[in-house]
């Protein structure tokens, strides 16, 4: 009898497991697409973009406080909202004075206390109208405004591009209040927001009593100064961007400036500098020197007024969103208090709340799947170079140890920083807003003192949906805060993941190897470890690219920027081709039909790649993002990119009766 129970137990064991197995099999051919986002009357060969993602623009409309809505900002939504909560019970609760804690919830309850803030109105920001009053030489002033705020230059502690193993002192061109090309731009929109630029302005002079000089004078020298910047295509180029002097020759250089008062006011007397934009640099110089005092005055307040309107009162807050968001980009709303709020705490004390947010929402076995994502994409990338028929070996061997020496930093950093020397003492925003710019720049400052670049630090925060490469590090990063759906799921399978955020890895992996980042060799050192051909040929390929863009016409008569958003191109480009690659190697089978949705794996891979760019987008954004932004917009990451795919024509048997159909000798061949 007993034997008999066991036989029917081991059966019925055995009907389950078969099962459990069968359903564990078919179960991932579905997970992370959903039918809903899609429009499946769309052909995915005429426009890809409303194939998989129509539905979703259709189910998340743009919200009016957004200038551009897409799925990185959904998620950005959802997080900010885990932030909150993590700041809410910090906040609820009392605190030793001079913990984090009290700190994070002194930041968020200040920025929610608009009756105070409105009550305070422009006063915090008086005792820095003083000094530009009362200062007796522009260099150490300047010194001293460096540290919180850019006034006719940026500058600040960054890695040597030609000697990464150490930190060095940086210039920049900087401290204008809009950006070069609207600045300088001749068509009718760059026109209009000057024009606007020029009012808001003058409003400012008015809300802040800037009787110095009138606002339009000081508009003049920003003028001047931005005549003489270099064009973002240029500021592309390490090359013309890397100026190192040692600290003598670079005072004879920039002669006409008290650099001895100046660096004693900033804390720390260099023995390098490395001047970004020389032009730029010496043209300031010849303003401060050959423009009237009151100008300089009226100059300098205005740069401290326009940096604090957000951390003021409604009056302020709103004047600034009526230029810089609703004209420049079209948003209708300012953003509920609550959320500006918790993107203050994050930018001050993101770390802090980073080491709770990790344990809250990342689990350990995330981290584990990204590591072997990460892995096997590296070694796709390495055959992908391998069989390039256009690289010599010699660069190929350079190229595949900068990919092996790749440091990957995923979800969240293994040393958090010390944030007990942040003073915040509550007294007002504004002022706690300056003390912890004054902490960050001591930070750095403190780092250049040592000059041995530390790799362990983290130039985004865990929460942070986004992620990077840094060429001078040679390092690729994934943040927590990206690793969750619609980019990362736990659950999905690999058609999903590898299409999602395999394609985030291979973008990032690519931009060491871009128009920009192939500059930088293993170690992050600036140095050309191309062969003259190699070289040529890169370019050539690229430049197809760069073409194609440049033919986009984004809004009527506007034209995509094909060379300035060339890197972010070619990154979307290596990204999708290494991912598909790796989930190749995976084994999949990839002609087999999902039972339930019919797509293939190949053809998930696709649809998850063009899922993470659904988007909405202003037409004033489009204008703002075409002339000043390195990525190109949602629709053409997607559309612009997979005609260069081979694979993308295989899987959708894509032809040239299909609007999307780029010839085969008329694509990028790169990667």
């Amino acid at each position: 009898m007993f034997n008999r129970k066991l036989n029917i137990i081991s059966l019925v064991i055995l009907v389950i497991l078969v099962a459990l197995m069968t359903y564990i099999k078919e179960r991932p051919m579905d997970y992370g697409i959903n039918l809903e986002n899609m429009d499946l009357t769309a052909q995915p060969g005429d426009n890809f973009y409303d194939f998989a993602t129509l539905g979703w623009r259709n189910n998340n409309p743009m919200p009016p406080e957004f200038s551009r809505y897409g799925t990185f900002d959904k998620l950005g939504e959802e997080v900010l909202k885990q932030v909150q909560d993590i700041i809410l019970d910090i906040s609820r609760r009392r605190h030793r004075s001079g913990s984090v804690e009290q700190k994070v919830a002194t930041i968020y309850n200040m920025a929610m206390d608009f009756d105070k803030r409105n009550a305070d109105g422009i006063t915090p920001v008086m005792p820095g109208f003083a000094r530009v009053d009362t200062f007796e030489d522009i260099a150490s002033f300047l010194g001293n405004m460096q540290k919180t705020r850019s006034a006719f230059w940026g500058d600040g502690v960054s890695i040597d591009a030609k000697d990464s193993e150490h930190y060095i002192f940086a210039i920049n061109q900087g401290g204008i209040g809009l950006a070069r090309d609207f600045m300088v731009g001749t068509d009718k929109r760059s026109v209009e927001i000057r024009k606007k630029y020029l009012e808001y302005m003058t409003d400012v002079f008015k809300m802040f009593g800037i009787t110095d000089a009138p606002a339009k004078k000081v508009f003049d020298m920003e003028m001047a100064m931005a005549r003489v910047f270099y064009p973002k295509e240029k500021l592309r180029d390490p090359h013309a961007n890397y100026n190192k002097f040692f600290y003598d020759d670079f005072k004879r250089e920039f002669a006409g400036f008290n650099w001895c008062a100046y660096f004693t006011a900033r804390g720390i007397t260099p023995n390098y500098i490395d001047v970004g934009q020389p032009e730029p640099l010496k043209k300031s110089i010849e303003l401060i020197r050959e423009m009237d005092a009151g100008v300089i005055r009226a100059y300098l307040k205005w740069r401290i007024a326009n940096g604090s309107m957000t951390a003021l009162g409604d009056e302020q807050y709103d004047r600034n969103f009526e230029f810089y968001s609703r004209v420049l980009s079209g948003t209708e709303e300012r953003r509920p208090k609550w959320k500006d709020a918790t993107m203050l705490v994050d930018s001050v004390l993101g770390e802090a709340v980073g080491q709770i947010y990790v344990k809250r929402h990342f689990p350990p076995e995330a981290k584990r799947r990204m590591v072997r994502l990460v892995e096997n994409l590296r070694d796709a990338y390495r055959e992908r170079i391998k069989n390039l028929d256009w690289m010599s070996d010699d660069t190929k061997e350079k190229a595949i140890a900068k990919l092996d020496a790749f440091r990957v930093k995923i979800g969240y950093p293994d040393k958090w920083r010390d944030l007990s020397g942040l003073e915040i003492k509550g007294d007002s925003l504004f002022a706690d807003l300056e003390r912890a710019a004054l902490f960050e720049d001591a930070y750095w400052l403190e780092l250049l003192r040592g000059r041995k670049v530390d790799r362990s630090i983290w130039y985004m925060n865990a929460q942070t949906v986004n992620a990077y490469y840094s060429p001078s590090d040679n390092e690729i990063c994934f943040p927590a805060g990206i690793l969750q759906p619609p980019f990362f799921d736990m659950n999905a399978d690999d058609a999903f993941n590898y299409g999602a955020i395999g394609a985030v890895i291979g973008h990032e992996m690519t931009h060491g190897f871009d128009d920009s980042g192939r500059h930088f060799d293993k170690n992050g050192n600036m140095e050309n470890w191309w062969t003259d051909d190699d070289a040529t040929q890169f370019k050539a390929r690229a430049k197809v690219m760069v073409d194609f863009f440049n033919k986009i016409e984004v809004l009527p008569g506007i034209f995509a920027n094909g060379e300035f958003t060339l890197g972010e191109n070619l990154a979307d480009n290596g990204g999708v081709l290494i991912s598909f690659d790796a989930f190749r190697r995976t084994g999949a089978d990839l002609s087999r039909p999902s039972p339930s949705i019919g797509f293939t794996p190949a053809q998930r891979f696709f649809i998850a790649y063009a899922g993470t760019w659904g988007s909405h987008i202003r037409e004033e954004e489009i204008i703002r993002r075409t002339k000043t932004g390195v990525h190109s917009l949602p629709v053409n990451r997607v559309n612009g990119i997979l005609p260069h795919i081979n694979a993308w024509y295989e899987a959708f048997d894509v032809t040239d009766g299909n609007k999307m159909f780029v010839a085969p000798e008329n694509r990028v061949r790169l990667w």
